[in-house]
């Protein structure tokens, strides 16, 4: 059931990271899902290194980490795709 909710969690902040970030992203579903399982996976890190990973109530503090972490995972594997597609288009050319 953990990795239910790995995947759940990982396609909930990569949709909110995609719609954050301006422009149009061109990755897949996918690997948007995979980068906001990352994102989930380094916020909770932060949190944890600097303490806020368990508070009472809702972790506010560890849900934002994850979200920024998200934000910027997006970010850069959605440059990174798009440079290695457009090379594979001028390839076929």
């Amino acid at each position: 059931m953990g990795w239910l909710w790995a995947i759940i969690v990982g396609f909930v902040l990569g949709v909110i990271a995609k719609a954050v970030i301006p422009g149009k992203q061109h990755s897949p579903l996918w690997l948007t899902t995979i980068c906001g399982i990352l994102g989930a996976i380094a916020g909770n890190a932060i949190a944890r290194a600097l303490n806020v990973h368990e508070t009472r109530g809702i972790d506010w503090s560890r849900h934002i980490f994850q979200l920024v972490a998200a934000i910027i995972i997006v970010a850069v594997v959605d440059s990174l795709y798009m440079a290695t597609l457009g090379k594979r288009k001028r390839q076929q050319v």
